[in-house]
């Protein structure tokens, strides 16, 4: 393992989830000035579809039909799916619930790329490591409250975010070799927005210019486009090329913490003695998952 020289893609993919911990704020922001989960999504990746195609190559197509069909699945597992089931559950059950199960997500995707991916598997430290770090995400979400509520649909569609997740985790990792990482998350941008399109059929795109206008629905448009969507995926996507999906996955954990931390900062919410415990089992589970087995036992695998 070269620590020293992975060290800048660790950071970009904890850079990456930073960035994501928070955007719940732009998006509930924009949620109470009438604009949809969908319409949100589009804004979000048009901008980002625009502006990188100033740095991506100016390829048009991938080299076959196979991979061009990976770059749609990516689309929709990155994309369309994941935030629409995503955001469709959120309506329908706790937030509490969606947080917890959407981060079985690096779990999944640990799975999917231990029997379908090349070159990565995963040992009992690993498996470990995430069943620490999920236990601490569920102390972070439930903030020491003891709310539990079964919504089988709501569930259901948050289970298919965090399997969604997995699988674009997947694809990214089965391309990443033979494409440049900026034409990659260009296909998945105009992927996301292709596959999105029929939702405006039964509900049309907002596009209201009184409220687009307004400082504080444009300025968290930008930022979700051009910082949240355009740049975190471009980083992001580098962090798997070159950590691997499991190890890259595994920084989603985190994202509570940052929720956490940014729900206390802005809009001063609590947090309790479970919340810090959670913090901590988080970051020892992550710990435990990065660091490499000793030698001894890794010949034993």
């Amino acid at each position: 393992m070269k620590t020293s020289g992975n060290l800048k893609y660790h950071l970009m993919a904890l850079f990456t989830v930073s960035v994501w911990g928070t955007t719940f704020v732009s998006t509930k922001v924009l949620l109470t000035y009438g604009l949809s989960p969908a319409d949100i999504m589009f804004y979000r990746f048009f901008i980002a579809y625009i502006l990188i195609w100033f740095i991506s190559p100016l390829k048009l197509f991938a080299d076959n039909i196979k991979d061009e069909l990976l770059m749609v699945g990516a689309g929709i597992g990155g994309g369309s799916m994941y935030f629409l089931t995503e955001n469709m559950a959120l309506g329908i059950t706790l937030a509490s619930n969606v947080s917890l199960i959407i981060c079985t997500a690096p779990l999944f995707a640990s799975i999917f790329l231990h029997f379908f991916g090349r070159g990565e598997s995963f040992g009992k430290r690993l498996l470990l490591g995430s069943l620490v770090a999920l236990t601490g995400v569920a102390l972070v979400v439930f903030n020491g409250a003891v709310i539990l509520e079964i919504n089988p649909l709501g569930d259901f569609l948050t289970l298919t975010a965090a399997l969604s997740w997995a699988t674009y985790t997947l694809i990214i990792r089965t391309l990443g070799g033979r494409y440049d990482t900026k034409f990659i998350t260009r296909k998945v941008f105009f992927y996301g927005l292709v596959t999105l399109s029929p939702m405006f059929i039964i509900h049309p795109l907002n596009f209201d210019p009184s409220v687009m206008v307004k400082p504080v629905v444009w300025s968290n448009i930008l930022f979700l486009g051009v910082i949240a969507s355009m740049l975190c995926f471009i980083i992001w996507n580098i962090a798997l090329k070159n950590l691997g999906g499991i190890r890259t996955s595994n920084y989603i954990y985190l994202t509570p913490i940052v929720t956490l931390i940014a729900s206390s900062l802005i809009i001063n919410e609590p947090v309790t003695t479970y919340a810090v415990m959670g913090a901590v089992l988080i970051l020892l589970g992550v710990y435990m998952a990065e660091k490499p087995l000793p030698g001894i036992l890794r010949k034993k695998r």
